[in-house]
């Protein structure tokens, strides 16, 4: 006896009133009906809703989808296939999507506005958004943090390469005294330290001489900052942090 309107309704996940519809222009007519006129539908029928409601979900018009189910030299199976590579297509997109969603969320999560090549041309393979999950931890909610992130937000290109041509700066000047053999504790090394902790407070925050300790320990006892330091030089990381202890120590802090 086949289905009625209501239980394809139902199976669909449509109304009654579009079943009618589609009956009505012509693209979905029920397959029997009964001695009293009421619709019933086949597994045939149900096989082509599947198919209208398919490339209904991927956006085309109800006229064109008659014209792709009515065509005679379509099968089912070339059905399934050409809804295959329309869903290829619309993952592949939507992929697309997503990356250049999660893009703009990093982004905005590190405050960072710059293009990607910008991004490279500033930052070559490293990628500060890795790092915030464990700067949150460590440092958010602190004032420094929320002060980092504003100011950072707010940089423009030429505002980053200037800060990152001061840094390697520093830590260029660091590196040469090293090699001259000039004391961690001196006053060379000191002021050194101390410009850094000047460009910090000038770029991204207030960095007191306790905070700026801390970060001096971090660049030593973590490999991973480490390693920014010791291919200029070995033992710069260290070098780095004694001076920067030093200097607080002259500055009474």
């Amino acid at each position: 006896m086949g289905y009625s309107v209501g239980q394809v309704a139902r199976l669909a996940g449509v109304t009654v009133r579009t079943l009618h519809h589609y009956d009505e222009i012509g693209l979905l007519p029920p397959g029997q009906r009964t001695a009293s006129g009421y619709r019933r539908y086949t597994d045939a029928d149900l096989e082509r809703l599947q198919h209208v409601l398919f490339y209904r979900e991927l956006g085309f018009p109800l006229e064109e989808i008659a014209v792709i189910l009515d065509d005679p030299a379509a099968d089912a199976l070339t059905h399934l296939r050409r809804q295959h590579e329309l869903l290829s297509r619309r993952i592949g997109r939507l992929q697309e999507m997503a990356a250049a969603v999660e893009h703009a969320m990093e982004a905005h999560t590190m405050g960072i506005t710059l293009t990607p090549q910008e991004r490279f041309e500033l930052f070559g393979d490293f990628r500060p958004e890795d790092h915030e999950a464990e700067a949150a931890e460590r440092w958010g909610g602190t004032d420094a943090f929320e002060q980092s992130r504003r100011r950072m937000a707010a940089m423009t290109k030429d505002d980053w390469r200037r800060f990152t041509a001061e840094a390697a700066e520093t830590v260029q000047a660091f590196a040469e005294a090293l090699a001259s053999g000039l004391p961690a504790d001196g006053e060379h090394a000191m002021d050194l330290a101390e410009r850094h902790r000047q460009h910090l407070t000038r770029w991204c925050y207030d960095c007191t001489y306790d905070i700026h300790r801390g970060l001096g320990d971090m660049y030593a006892d973590d490999p991973r900052f480490a390693a920014n330091y010791e291919p200029l030089a070995p033992g710069l990381a260290r070098y780095i942090r004694d001076a920067i202890h030093a200097n607080a120590a002259r500055a009474g802090a």
